[in-house]
């Protein structure tokens, strides 16, 4: 489902990011990605999104390269194959939260309030519809992202700290929703995290460093 081979990227001045990164990820499957912070993590999730261009190697999601696609047809890709849960939401402000949920539904020509509706629900707002962005906390902001995220049911979803600003009940409901959506749909996953907790409800957790991932070393 996805294929990142000798992915390399440097920061402005020559630094290296991380270099020649290799990963495969079969549909269905679900890894969570640690590091240090700085070490690249939601950079990297921006290059497989298409969002940044890699400096060397490829990208290709369900066959199809995105690295090097024109701007129009990265964005269908993300449109068809993607959900992201983005650390800062990324929400519109002047479209309450049932109609921000419904935007991938939208654009992908197959609008299903109800399904937009119960996702809302599954994250605890099915009684915000009619709300707005700015109504809400951070965390509730983050849950609409989720379930913005979740909707049109992805082949790929790509999770930002998706738990970052969550209490810990909310934290470990919202998990088990990932978990199910995720098991539900055949979906293939990447978890971004500091946290041990999000990290466990993945099958397999890697560690991103300057020379590319490895599997994590289990605490002692």
């Amino acid at each position: 489902m996805l294929e990142i081979h000798s992915l390399t990227k440097l920061l402005p001045g020559g630094r290296v990011l991380f270099v020649d990164l290799s990963l495969s990820l079969a549909a269905g499957e679900y890894v969570a990605i640690m590091g240090e912070s700085g070490v690249g993590k939601s950079t990297l999730l921006n290059l497989i999104a298409g969002l940044e261009a890699p400096d060397r190697g490829a990208i290709s999601i369900a066959g199809q390269r995105i690295s090097g696609l024109p701007d129009e047809a990265a964005a269908r890709l993300r449109r068809e194959k993607l959900g992201f849960v983005f650390q800062a939401f990324h929400l519109l402000p002047h479209l309450t939260l049932l109609q921000n949920v419904r935007v991938p539904l939208l654009l992908l020509g197959r609008d299903d309030p109800a399904r937009a509706t119960a996702m809302l629900a599954a994250v605890g707002l099915g009684e915000r519809l009619g709300a707005y962005p700015r109504e809400l906390s951070g965390g509730e902001l983050q849950r609409v992202a989720i379930a913005r995220a979740l909707v049109h049911r992805p082949a790929l979803l790509l999770a930002d700290e998706p738990t970052g600003n969550l209490d810990p009940e909310t934290a470990r409901e919202i998990l088990q929703l990932l978990h199910a959506e995720i098991r539900a749909n055949g979906t293939t996953a990447i978890l971004v995290t500091h946290s041990l907790q999000a990290a466990a409800s993945a099958d397999r957790v890697l560690e991103l460093t300057p020379a590319g991932l490895r599997p994590r070393p289990s605490a002692p």
